[in-house]
């Protein structure tokens, strides 16, 4: 009894450490990946296109802290002569939520002109938001500006739905370390769904009448 009360403890054991193997592989991969991938915004080449992930955005309909540093990393981006257009892509599921939007309305304080700015109002999670800038606006080489804690997943994603994607990180504050524990622990999981959807799945999100960026040319 006591023999057989061992084994299943030792299978309880296995199966908690393949499950975490599992669960964690796919943010370890990404990480790696990403290294060789992530420029400061001095040392990125210059690419046509700069994208900005939605993060989300306060009662009052302004962007978050997050979203206001991702929107003046791409401002600096293009300020600096590195990037043409910038894509803005965020959620605009409902009337009184509307991400891009406001993202739009921070560039343009920042100095960045309207004809600069692209909105994508279906970039609901980081998949859509890279598979609609191939799909939608014809993408081929891309900034991706994000948050270091999310780079390695939006990276990942991004080429493998056939992006030649760089990143430039837009860590421009120090950021509370509960969030920051928070937002990398989330991370777990969300890469993993990232690795299943681009791996297996492969959903299609909400797509539309393609909208290129450059008419008339190949980026």
């Amino acid at each position: 009894m006591n023999q057989a009360f061992k084994g299943i403890v030792k299978l309880i054991k296995i199966t908690i450490g393949l499950g975490l193997a599992v669960l964690l592989l796919p943010r370890l991969i990404t990480a790696l990946y990403t290294l060789p991938r992530v420029f400061s915004l001095e040392n990125a080449p210059s690419l046509p296109v700069a994208i900005v992930f939605g993060a989300g955005l306060w009662r009052d309909g302004t962007p978050t802290s997050v979203l206001r540093d991702r929107i003046e990393t791409a401002a600096d981006l293009f300020n600096s002569g590195k990037v043409q257009k910038i894509l803005m892509s965020g959620d605009n599921r409902f009337e009184d939520y509307n991400e891009p939007g406001a993202m739009r309305e921070y560039a343009l304080s920042l100095g960045v002109p309207d004809t600069a700015i692209v909105l994508d109002y279906a970039g609901r999670r980081t998949y859509d938001t890279c598979y609609r800038a191939s799909a939608i606006f014809g993408i081929r080489h891309v900034i991706l500006v994000t948050q270091s804690f999310h780079m390695p997943r939006a990276l990942y994603t991004c080429n493998a739905l056939g992006l030649k994607a760089i990143g430039v990180t837009s860590d421009k504050r120090d950021y509370r370390s509960g969030f920051k524990i928070y937002w990398n622990l989330r991370e777990i999981p969300a890469t993993l769904a990232a690795f299943i959807d681009v791996h297996l799945l492969r959903p299609q999100p909400v797509l539309g009448q393609s909208e290129s960026i450059f008419p008339n040319a190949t980026h």
